[in-house]
Parts: C-alpha cells; structure tokens; sequence
C-alpha cells in the first residue's frame, strides 16, 4: 500500500526552523509494528500517524524506538496537513490521542492546540541526575510520565544557564529519565530545553507536550495567562502559550519541507 507522508518543520517561522516532524495520513491504522518500523524509518524524534473517524481524526504517534502518550508539535504539523492539504477551508480540526480529545484551529498566521495542563509536582532532584544534567538548580519537579518514563523538571536562574547545560547523557539513559529544564527568558517569557534520551532523542528541537507543564508553572510564577517562550536548541522554535484552568493553548507556525508517498 502507498501512503501519503509529509514532513514540515513545527513551531517554526522559516524552514529548518521549528521541529523537524512526519505525518502519514492512513486510511485506517496499521498494525503497531508497521506503525513502529515506519517511524524508525523515518528517524524523526516523532512521526504523527492519522487516519479519518468520522468528520474528526485519530491520531497516534511513534518516536524512533517507541509510542508516546502526548506530543505537541507533529499534533501541530497534522493539522497543518489536514487544513491545508486534506480539508482546505476548514478552519478547525479535532484528533483524538491517547489522552483524549486534541482540537486545533486557525488563529491568523498560527495553528492552535488545545491540550491538558498537566502541573509539576515539587519533589528532590536524585543527586546523581541532579548532576548529570548540572549547573545550580533552584527548584526541582516531577513530571508526569507523558513519554512512559520518569520525567522530571529543572528550574534555573536564568536563560544563559539553560544555554550552558551540557548533560551526561550516559547517566540519563541508564536511568530512563527525560528532563525538561526552563528559566526566565531575556526576550520571551521563558525558555527551555528537553533532553530525552530515554525515548532515543538526546535533545528534542522542540517538545509542544513539555509546555504542558512549564507554561502552567509560568502562568503562577509571572502572574500572567499568555506567554512566549523559546526552547533553545540550535533551531530556536517558538511557541505561543495561554493557559486556562486545567488546559494549555499551544500556538505557532509550521513550514512544509517535503511531501510524498511512501510504499509498505
């Protein structure tokens, strides 16, 4: 069977910006191992699968080694390809994820997703990731398992020690545990960066699912509901936040790169 296959780059305002994601749009799911291989093949830090259900869409999505719960910028990018390739002049589209219901709708220029606010919980950072991940901790969360491994959150001073962390990725992996590390930002509300090493992804371009967390934590600290932010990697992507009760609106571009049909 050939499949159609889209990859654009996520939270991005030029091309090789953003996030770099897939998207295959099935005319039903497939067999998780073919799911699997497919985003293996791929070699993306996550390739979005969706098929039709009705006037929505189901949508699953698969990293190079495993599924995840939640992921925010191939949600992004699926929608991209359902408003703009699918069903142009639509101006909203539900998925439905593990988790639960997803809608995404035109704002402008941007795409924006309704997702959970899912709240860090204070807790100790363990001594030994404490120091792998390094610099002066000021505070220290868990997270929930979104990505089906421990996943906590770093809070640092400001944006240049976010810049300057350079983790032991050989600690992390031993200890299955992902980080997502944020601080104030000089241009935006806040930064971040997510290292994921135990889902086969040192360091996440972008992670629209960690803003679930942080952008709530934000919201309280800076006593406001929208914000900008900045996940720092080399690709800069940015994300437009408001936070409302127990949901996180999630907002931002996507540029295409490729589009195709791949054969299984």
């Amino acid at each position: 069977m050939r499949v159609p296959l889209y990859k654009l780059d996520a939270f991005a305002d030029r091309l090789f910006g953003g996030g770099p994601t897939a998207v295959c749009v099935l005319d039903e799911s497939l067999p998780d191992t073919a799911l699997q291989a497919i985003a293996t093949e791929n070699n993306l830090a996550e390739t979005a699968f969706i098929w039709p259900d009705g006037a929505s869409w189901r949508i699953r999505w698969f990293t190079p080694v495993c599924e995840v719960d939640l992921a925010g910028h191939p949600t992004l990018a699926a929608a991209w390809v359902v408003l703009e390739k699918l069903r142009p002049g639509d101006q909203k589209v539900l998925f439905h994820g593990p988790l639960g219901p997803l809608p995404v709708e035109k704002r402008g220029e941007r795409l924006r997703m309704d997702f959970p606010a899912v709240p860090p919980r204070p807790a100790e950072a363990p001594a030994e990731i404490a120091k792998a991940v390094g610099g002066a901790i000021k505070e220290a969360f868990e997270m929930e398992r979104i990505h089906r491994v421990e996943y906590r959150m770093f809070v640092y001073a400001d944006e240049a020690a976010v810049r300057a962390l350079a983790p032991d990725y050989d600690v992390l992996v031993r200890r299955q545990v992902n980080i997502l590390v944020t601080a104030p930002g000089d241009k935006v509300d806040f930064v971040s960066r997510v290292f994921c090493p135990a889902v086969a992804e040192p360091e996440d371009p972008v992670t629209g699912s960690a803003h679930c967390t942080s952008a709530p934590y934000w919201a309280q600290k800076l006593g406001k509901r929208a914000l900008t932010a900045c996940q720092v990697s080399p690709r800069e992507p940015k994300l437009f936040c408001e936070v409302a009760g127990d949901r996180v609106f999630i907002a931002g571009t996507c540029v295409p790169y490729l589009e195709g049909t791949i054969t299984v």
